[in-house]
């Protein structure tokens, strides 16, 4: 399982303060006194109510409550569509939710296409000649990767999480499955340009890549341990799920029963509550709990 969605970026939101919050600022949008919308204002809103959803502790709640949210997105997208910082959080939540909360196959797979064709148009407006990447020869997407500047991380990195997690709807399609290789161009670029981008997330995604497999099928555990240790380093402590994955998919790779105790009692001792992460760590302890209490199945 490709665990991509780097950090789970986890909605959150009470059902009914998120109803309350999107109906307000819905109505604010709408009513008479608010007729024209400056991009940037509606950006910022977006931004703050992103800000909102993943510093929020309750996993049902905002599992009940994301997709009104979600759809407020594709509406403000319709009304502006060559936004790429609407387009590049959408793509981001949208992974995150389907990720997270949606079980139905198709549904998880129309919420994916969609992810990826936000992220596919953010970098298509960034520049010119990232347009149309997944249709690109492996060569041509080389070349184009290699050339994109630092400052376009931000939907450089979005693109690599929306496809992540597009290949994750459509694992059991071979040639989704071949695209792997493209995210690990796109994560090795984000490091070269920027390694804290994030706080090191480019390195969790590479160290799950480098990990998915056992060595005897192609896995890199050495390389694995390497990115880890980076996420671990980047991320100063704050991401909780960095350590969930390290455990999960390095430590038990190579059964090491100390590490994987040792990395999971770190986190299940944390204070989850950190600013931009609060939603992943809620999650990150509970999967952590769950593989402690397994761990006796497994080593």
């Amino acid at each position: 399982m490709i665990l991509l969605r780097i950090v789970n970026l986890n909605l959150k939101q009470s059902i009914s303060s998120a109803a309350l919050v999107i109906f307000c600022i819905t109505s604010l949008f709408f009513s008479s006194g608010c007729s024209i919308i400056m991009s940037s204002a509606t950006s910022d809103m977006m931004e703050h109510l992103s800000n909102t959803i993943v510093n929020n502790d309750d996993l049902s709640l905002v599992k009940t409550g994301a997709p009104a949210y979600l759809l407020m997105i594709d509406s403000l997208i319709s009304k502006d569509p060559e936004n790429k910082n609407l387009l590049s959080t959408a793509a981001m939540l949208y992974t995150a939710y389907a990720d997270l909360f949606v079980k139905d196959v198709d549904r998880s797979r129309k919420m994916a296409d969609k992810a990826l064709n936000y992220a596919t148009l953010a970098i298509c407006l960034e520049k010119d000649d990232a347009c149309m990447l997944k249709s690109k020869t492996f060569e041509e997407f080389k070349m184009i990767i290699s050339n994109i500047k630092k400052n376009h991380v931000p939907v450089l990195f979005t693109l690599g999480n929306a496809w992540a997690g597009w290949i994750m709807a459509n694992k059991n399609d071979f040639n989704a499955i071949a695209d792997i290789s493209r995210i690990e161009m796109i994560m090795q670029r984000v490091v070269e340009l920027d390694e804290t981008y994030k706080d090191g997330a480019a390195y969790l995604y590479l160290g799950t890549l480098a990990t998915l497999l056992p060595p005897a099928l192609g896995g890199k555990p050495e390389m694995g341990q390497y990115y880890f240790k980076q996420a671990v380093k980047l991320s100063q402590g704050k991401n909780l799920m960095v350590k969930v994955l390290y455990a999960k998919l390095y430590a038990k790779m190579i059964f090491d029963r100390e590490l994987h105790d040792q990395l999971l009692k770190d986190v299940i001792a944390a204070d989850p509550y950190v600013s931009g992460y609060t939603l992943v760590n809620t999650r990150a302890q509970i999967q952590a709990k769950e593989l402690i209490d397994g761990a006796d199945d497994y080593f």
